[in-house]
C-alpha cells in the first residue's frame, strides 16, 4: 500500500480578460479549439516562466539540478489541477459531467427550466425510451439535484498574412477560425503540494516553504495564458489566492461517501487519465456492457492501482467511458508534445467489493491521483461521490459575463465583409439544427385538412420568404372561407393548439423556439445586424410552417 502523504491546497480564481487559445485536438484544419477549461499543463508552464524571470535564469541553466524547482514543478510533489468553471452563487468550482448521466432524447434545457437526469450507473429505466448524453461540461451537485453549466465561446475569423509584407498575399492568405473561450469567465485553479520527508517539522517547514514560493509567484495578478497572446488573446487576472486545509476535491469528506448499500465501488475521472497496460499499451477502449472480457482488459492496471492504494480486492463490473488524444505544447523546445490516448474526464468504473472503505486511504488516493502526467492535473479521481439517486433534477445554470471594457480594434471594409459572410454562415448552421430539432418535435394531424389546402399555405409561405415579410401567408389566414377557416383550427400541432393558431404564433413569436442566446454569434468581435437577424429568423419560422405542411401532406 502507498505511505499517506498530508497535503497543503493552493487556489486561486482566474477572470479572463481576453478570450483564451487553449487548442485541444480537435476541428478541422483550418480551425482551432479551446479546450472548455484551463489545463493545469498550462497553469505550471505560466508558473515556471515567472520563476525563470524572478530568479534571472537562462537556457544555459539547467534548472532540473535545483531540487527546489524539480519539487515544485516537475516530481509529481505539486500538481497543477485544472481550472474549471467557478460557480459565483455557489462558491464552488465545477467539476466535469459523469457520462453516466443521461437524459430523454427530446429533453432541452432551451425549452425547460430543468430535466430529468437519469443515473446508469445505479439503474437503467425499464421504458421503451431513447437516451442521449449531456451537451453539457460541468455540473455541480446540490442537494438532490444538479447544476448544469457550459463555459461561453467566441469564435473568431483570422487570416494568414506574409510576414514580410506585413498582409495576405494569395500564397499566404489563407482563412482559418479561433473558437477560444470567451471574456469575463470565472475559472477556479487548484495547486496540491505534498511532502514526505524523515522528520514531521521538516516535512512541515519544507511544504510550507512552497507554499510560499507559489503565493508569490503567483503575484502579479495580470498574467497571459495559451496562444495568439500578440494578437488579442490570454490575459487573465489572479484573485482569492487562498491557502486551504483539509480541502476536498467532490467537497464532501471521504468517511461521508460510502454508500447506503456498501457493495458496490464508483470511480469517477475528474479529468483526462492516462493509463498503460503490463505491456506499456495505452488504454483507452470505452466499454458499457456488464460482463463483457473487455471490461477486464479495461480495468486491469487501473485495478491494479485502486487495490494496491485501498488495500482491498476489487471486481470490475460495468463502465461508462470515452476516449480522447491529449498532448500539449512545450516553450523550452518549441515543439508540441507527443500525442497519447486517454480517458476522457467524466468517465464511471463501477467495481464490487468486500469490506469497508478507509476513509484515510480514499483520500491519500483522491489526493494523489492516479496514471501518467499527474503534475497536469491528469489522473484526478473521486470515489463514490454521486449519490445513490437513479435519476434527479437538473437546471442549467449560465456562468456571469461581464462587459469588456477594452476598445476593440476596428476592421477594414474587407476584412468586414469577411467577418459579415462566416457570421451569416454560423449562423445558418445554427438555425438550421434547430430547425431540424423543432421539426422533429412538432406533428400536424392533417384530419380536417386537405393537400390543396395546404399546398396554398405552402405557396403563401414560399413567397412570404422571397418578399422578406408574412404578408402573403397574413392575407391567406384572413381571405378564408368559413368552412376553411373551422378546417384550420379544428386541426392540431402535437394534439393540442389550433393550427391556425400555431402558425400565428410562428410568424409573431419567433423567440419562443429561436432563443436570442443561442444564436448570439460575433465574428471578429463584429455583432451581426439585428435586422438581418430578424429577417432570418422570420424565414425559418416560414420555413418550419412548409416542412411541418408538406409532412402533412405525405401522411
Amino acid at each position: 500500500m502507498k505511505p499517506i502523504k498530508e497535503v497543503v491546497v493552493v487556489t486561486f480564481l482566474l477572470h479572463t480578460k481576453q478570450p483564451i487559445l487553449v487548442t485541444s485536438l480537435q476541428g478541422d484544419p483550418n480551425s482551432d479549439v479551446s479546450f472548455s477549461y484551463i489545463p493545469g499543463s498550462t497553469i505550471r508552464g505560466m508558473l515556471i516562466s515567472r520563476y525563470i524571470k524572478r530568479y534571472n535564469l537562462t537556457n544555459e541553466d539547467d534548472i532540473l539540478d535545483n531540487p527546489d524547482i524539480r519539487t515544485l514543478f516537475f516530481n509529481g510533489n505539486t500538481r497543477y489541477l485544472n481550472a474549471y468553471l467557478y460557480s459565483k452563487q455557489k462558491q464552488k468550482r465545477s467539476l466535469p459531467v459523469p457520462q453516466s448521466w443521461f437524459k430523454r432524447k427530446h429533453d432541452d434545457l432551451s425549452d425547460t427550466p430543468d430535466i430529468q437526469v437519469y443515473d446508469f450507473s445505479y439503474e437503467r429505466p425499464n421504458q421503451d425510451t431513447s437516451y442521449k448524453s449531456l451537451e453539457q461540461d460541468f455540473c455541480i451537485i446540490d442537494d438532490e439535484s444538479a447544476l448544469l453549466y457550459q463555459p461561453k465561446r467566441r469564435i473568431n475569423i483570422h487570416n494568414m498574412r506574409n510576414r514580410q509584407k506585413g498582409r495576405g498575399t494569395d500564397d499566404d492568405g489563407a482563412v482559418f477560425r479561433y473558437e477560444a473561450l470567451d471574456a469575463g469567465q470565472t475559472f477556479q485553479a487548484v495547486i496540491i503540494c505534498d511532502r514526505q520527508n524523515d522528520t514531521e517539522q521538516t516535512k512541515t517547514l519544507n511544504r510550507q516553504n512552497d507554499i510560499e514560493q507559489i503565493k508569490t509567484l503567483l503575484s502579479p495578478i495580470n498574467t497571459w495564458l495559451g496562444g495568439s497572446q500578440s494578437a488579442g488573446y490570454g490575459q487573465v487576472e489572479i484573485d482569492s489566492i487562498e491557502e486551504v486545509k483539509d480541502w476536498v476535491e467532490v467537497g464532501i469528506p471521504p468517511e461521508n461517501r460510502e454508500d447506503e448499500n456498501p457493495e458496490f465501488l464508483r470511480i469517477t475521472l475528474l479529468s483526462d487519465l492516462i493509463l498503460r497496460d503490463e505491456r506499456g499499451h495505452y488504454v483507452v477502449t470505452p466499454v458499457t456492457e456488464s460482463g463483457s472480457n473487455e471490461i477486464l482488459q479495461l480495468a486491469s492496471p487501473l485495478t491494479k492501482i485502486l487495490e494496491e492504494y485501498l488495500d482491498m480486492t476489487l471486481q470490475p463490473k460495468a463502465s461508462f467511458v470515452g476516449s480522447s488524444i491529449v498532448g500539449g505544447f512545450n516553450r523550452k523546445w518549441g515543439l508540441p508534445l507527443p500525442q497519447t490516448p486517454a480517458l476522457t474526464a467524466g468517465s464511471v468504473f463501477i467495481f464490487k467489493y468486500e469490506g469497508k472503505l478507509d476513509p484515510q486511504k480514499v483520500s491519500n488516493l483522491e489526493n494523489q491521483g492516479v496514471g501518467e502526467r499527474r503534475v497536469d492535473g491528469f489522473g484526478r479521481i473521486a470515489i463514490n461521490w454521486l449519490k445513490e439517486t437513479p435519476y434527479f433534477d437538473a437546471t442549467l445554470e449560465s456562468p456571469s459575463i461581464v462587459a469588456e471594457s477594452q476598445q476593440q480594434p476596428s476592421l477594414t471594409f474587407q476584412a468586414s465583409q469577411i467577418a459579415t459572410k462566416m457570421t451569416r454562415r454560423l449562423l445558418e448552421k445554427k438555425l438550421d439544427g434547430m430547425l431540424l430539432e423543432k421539426i422533429n418535435k412538432t406533428h400536424l394531424d392533417p384530419k380536417k385538412l386537405t393537400n390543396s389546402q395546404l399546398s396554398r399555405l405552402i405557396i403563401a409561405a414560399k413567397k412570404s420568404i422571397t418578399e422578406q415579410n408574412e404578408n402573403s401567408v397574413i392575407q391567406l389566414l384572413d381571405n378564408l372561407t368559413r368552412q376553411t377557416t373551422i378546417q384550420f383550427e379544428e386541426t392540431r400541432i402535437n394534439g393540442r393548439i389550433s393550427f391556425k393558431k400555431w402558425i400565428c404564433e410562428m410568424l409573431n413569436n419567433q423567440n419562443d423556439w429561436i432563443n436570442e442566446n443561442d444564436i448570439a454569434i460575433s465574428i471578429a468581435r463584429q455583432p451581426f445586424p439585428s435586422d438581418v437577424v430578424k429577417k432570418l429568423k422570420l424565414e425559418y419560422a416560414l420555413r418550419l410552417i412548409i416542412a411541418v405542411s408538406k409532412q402533412a401532406m405525405k401522411d
